[in-house]
């Protein structure tokens, strides 16, 4: 019997998987083949540097579905391979392992892999965190008070702090802007994290750049910075942003730039689309073209593209709210819209002294985004003044939002 070409989703991921899931949940009974290039079934990716890191989860539960859920998708699972090209003429990918795959539509969901600092290949001690096993060999240094310098002060290096600090580690954070995510919540967030920071112990070495690592024979021993010191390490987490993964569609005629670029569908060629961290996609209701690195576009994009080949003439737009959260200490972070950009900042309910609060992000006298801090159920209010990018005017004149 000939099987004919299906549905072959590139990447094992959360968005791989919301494509696989929606696919069969919508009606679909041809094949779907999802490729990866780890040995494990998709997992999430956010509690690696939380739950997983802190020891508090059980490795195993970071696993996305339970065996019997994924046997009942009936996926032809390609996993420990890698796509290293596509034929897109001839509706074709290549596989690490010398197969091909032919597709109907193929999905991109690669993903991203930490960007590096160079010259630290092969420096024990020196780590980065995208996987399950970058996880556990950082934790597994993390025990007996290492000095851990954390480099990049992101949402992934401000986690990683607030874990080891609490697992014993003396914890370095170091940023070239002037506080942890400054550049994406501004000046007035950016000073409150530094003073959470230390107030756990957490050193903040902020506004300067880091030129590289000291090290003894292959062991890391410090991190140089552009000031000419250079602070004492024992274990080093590189945390300076991400990379596409892209490269393997070199030559196929899909175009990349920073992701994949795809239109306001996702859709990125004729029969080719892309979901999760990779996409690179127009959004109409902002009027750009944006790339999300987070859980929950991951899945809501997956969703979207999987329903977009099964509406063949009639895809629909992705238009989402982008949300992300973070877990810092005490504080849960929680950010609706596109912060990054705005014009003005604004408390609308609750104070940055008391560190509970809702911040609404302005951008030409509309809303961009909201922030809350330890505010979830005011912040739900406010997601809808971002969905309808509301007059800040009228906001303010409203006062604290309902």
């Amino acid at each position: 019997m000939t099987v004919r070409p299906g549905v072959v989703v590139v990447g094992a991921s959360a968005a791989g998987l919301s494509v696989a899931e929606t696919l069969r949940r919508d009606g679909y009974d041809g094949t779907v083949t999802l490729v990866g290039d780890e040995d494990l079934l998709p997992y999430d990716r956010p509690p690696l540097s939380k739950e997983v890191l802190a020891g508090t989860w059980p490795d195993g539960r970071v696993a996305l579905r339970t065996p019997e859920r994924i046997a009942a998708l009936d996926v032809d699972f390609r996993l420990g391979v890698r796509a290293d090209s596509v034929d897109t003429a001839g509706h074709s990918v290549r596989l690490s392992d010398g197969s091909d795959v032919a597709y109907r539509d193929l999905v991109v969901a690669t993903g991203v892999r930490p960007r590096r600092l160079p010259d630290t290949d092969g420096i024990a001690g020196v780590h980065l965190l995208r996987t399950l096993e970058d996880a556990r060999r950082l934790r597994s240094e993390l025990t007996g008070g290492p000095r851990l310098v954390i480099v990049g002060a992101g949402f992934l290096g401000a986690e990683v702090a607030s874990v080891a600090s609490t697992l014993g580690a003396s914890v370095t954070l170091v940023s070239d802007v002037d506080a942890p995510l400054s550049d994406v919540l501004g000046a007035e967030l950016g000073e409150l994290l530094v003073g959470v920071h230390a107030e756990h112990g957490v050193s903040v070495r902020a506004g300067v750049k880091v030129t590289g690592i000291a090290s003894e024979g292959d062991r890391v021993t410090g991190v140089r910075l552009a000031d000419g010191t250079t602070l004492p390490a024992d274990v080093v987490l590189v945390a300076i942003g991400s990379v596409p993964n892209v490269e393997w569609l070199a030559g196929s005629g899909v175009p990349t730039a920073n992701g994949v670029l795809c239109d306001e569908f996702c859709r990125a060629a004729p029969h080719v689309w892309a979901a999760g961290d990779v996409a690179s996609w127009y959004h109409v209701g902002l009027g750009e073209r944006i790339r999300l690195e987070h859980r929950t576009n991951a899945a809501e994009q997956g969703m979207a593209v999987a329903r977009n080949i099964l509406a063949g003439a009639d895809p629909v737009p992705f238009v989402p709210v982008p949300y992300i959260w973070s877990d810092q200490y005490d504080l849960k972070i929680q950010i609706h819209g596109l912060p990054r950009g705005a014009d003005s900042f604004t408390i609308v309910d609750g104070s940055l002294d008391d560190r509970a609060f809702v911040a609404v992000y302005g951008s030409h006298g509309k809303a961009r985004a909201a922030v809350g801090v330890n505010m979830i159920r005011p912040l739900r209010a406010a997601r809808s003044l971002v969905a309808e990018q509301a007059d800040l005017t009228q906001i303010l004149e409203q006062g604290a939002i309902a």
